[in-house]
């Protein structure tokens, strides 16, 4: 007796694994380095904080703004080619066939057995099988706007709160540290944990955000403090 078993691959994390990881990312860095910058020209503890979260709520709808325009051009993109596809299926479906035989004989399919793979698969769903091998659009790989805009919103907005805890929770005199240690402590867990999601190696994703993370909160922190003096 044969049991079938349905495979989970790295693969099917990629559409919402990246928009979060770069929402909650963005939302560490973007709002830390607001906080340093603002804390750093000489602001006070309320008007840091009042900062940070103005900074969330702005960030949070804008990265769930551009997702969902970026992505919904690319679901456009899929519609306009499918529609092209089945358009083609009906006037010219020897050229199609043809068409995707060909695919198969490229992928090492011999020629004879590349055309009833083509046939058998057109029977059974022509435009699925031109979608998956000819335009490269799966199930697991369309685009889904709402669901990447939702997933960088709530992401973006999970990673800058952890900026304004800290500005809660430090001693006076103490911000500026807390923020960037804290801030950067949770860059290099978001880029391990990231990493681990999607398979690949620990160290250069984790030492790669924890970098760039470090570079934006020094530079806010200059030019904020360089800001404060001269005004």
């Amino acid at each position: 007796m044969s049991r079938s078993h349905k495979e989970r691959h790295l693969v099917q994390r990629m559409g919402w694994l990246r928009a979060a990881v770069l929402g909650a990312n963005d939302g560490i860095i973007s709002t830390a380095s607001l906080i340093m910058g603002v804390a750093s020209a000489a602001a006070s503890e309320h008007e840091t904080l009042l900062a940070g979260i103005a900074g969330l709520v702005a960030g949070a709808m804008s990265m769930a703004a551009g997702e969902y325009v970026s992505v919904s051009s690319q679901a456009d993109s899929e519609h306009a080619d499918l529609t092209r596809e089945k358009r083609e299926l009906v006037s010219a479906p020897e050229h199609e066939r043809e068409e995707l035989a060909q695919i198969y004989v490229v992928r090492g399919v011999e020629p004879a057995l590349a055309r009833r793979v083509a046939e058998q698969l057109m029977e059974k769903d022509a435009l699925g099988a031109h979608a998956r091998d000819e335009l490269g659009i799966s199930e697991i790989t369309s685009a889904r706007p709402v669901q990447a805009a939702a997933a960088s919103a709530v992401s973006f907005s999970i990673g800058a709160a952890a900026p304004l805890l800290f500005v809660l929770i430090s001693p006076s005199g103490w911000l500026l540290a807390l923020v960037s240690l804290g801030s950067l402590t949770f860059l290099a867990l978001l880029g391990a944990m990231g990493a681990y999601a999607g398979g690949a190696s620990l160290v250069k994703p984790t030492l790669r955000v924890a970098f760039w993370g470090a570079l934006a909160m020094a530079t806010t922190t200059g030019i904020g403090a360089l800001v404060g003096k001269v005004l």
